[in-house]
């Protein structure tokens, strides 16, 4: 468990040029509901909890990434922690954000399992004094398969390269790669470098630091679960081919 960062947030101010008559009032209900569907085309999961810490919205990444093996579970309709440590400094970090308006991001989990999680207090007239906390899940994975595959189309990157570019994004070394493949290590090198000239990327590092920024969509279908293409053995990335 470590903890990266605490910071008192700061009552925001009212919109000065906002005001609410009873038109717009009447109208927040569609627009809360298209708020909610922004939401959910987010690909980092969102929670929000009430004053009780009680589960009052999720949206679909969320529902979708607290899995078996995620290190955050809903049980009864509350968020809880996996490991005994990790449900001491989350709830002390839930409470803090709740009773002190402190945001605060924590690292639960253990090996391949670790997330990051930020804790952040929502403060506004409209929630009439009943503090609310929102949970904003880190990514498993440094880039997710939809992100690589809708890159790889942007780039027009050939089915052979696309595999490259996975492999580099799991950190797979060109070396382990070429050995899994059974083709020369020359044969990866020259693929790298059509990646490269393709996307404008100077290195491997900055190849996988391009894909790992995109803007996180969902998939258009929500059912749908986007495999990878193979099973890496996660290594440490190298800088260059």
């Amino acid at each position: 468990m470590t903890m990266l960062e605490r910071q008192t947030a700061a009552r925001p101010p009212a919109p000065a040029l906002i005001t609410r008559s009873a038109a717009e009032r009447s109208s927040n209900g569609g627009w809360a509901r298209c708020l909610s569907l922004m939401l959910d085309e987010i690909d980092y999961g969102l929670l929000l909890l009430d004053s009780t810490g009680s589960v009052r919205w999720r949206n679909h990444r969320a529902q979708a990434e607290l899995d078996a093996s995620h290190p955050l579970q809903i049980s009864g309709g509350r968020i809880s922690a996996v490991l005994p440590e990790d449900a001491a400094h989350l709830a002390t970090a839930v409470a803090d954000a709740t009773q002190r308006g402190t945001r605060e991001m924590l690292t639960l989990g253990s090996g391949r399992q670790r997330v990051s999680l930020a804790v952040v207090p929502l403060v506004d007239d409209a929630l009439e004094g009943q503090p609310a906390t929102m949970l904003l899940l880190g990514k498993r994975q440094v880039c997710e398969n939809l992100s690589v595959r809708g890159f790889a189309r942007a780039h027009r990157l050939t089915p052979a390269e696309t595999r490259v570019l996975e492999a580099l994004c799991a950190g797979v070394a060109p070396q382990k790669f070429a050995e899994h493949q059974g083709v020369r290590i020359s044969t990866v090198r020259t693929q790298i470098g059509s990646i490269r000239e393709k996307t404008g990327a100077r290195s491997i590092r900055a190849l996988v630091r391009m894909v790992a920024v995109l803007p996180p969509m969902v998939p258009a279908l929500r059912g749908v679960v986007f495999e990878p293409l193979e099973r890496w053995p996660l290594e440490r990335p190298h800088d260059a081919a």
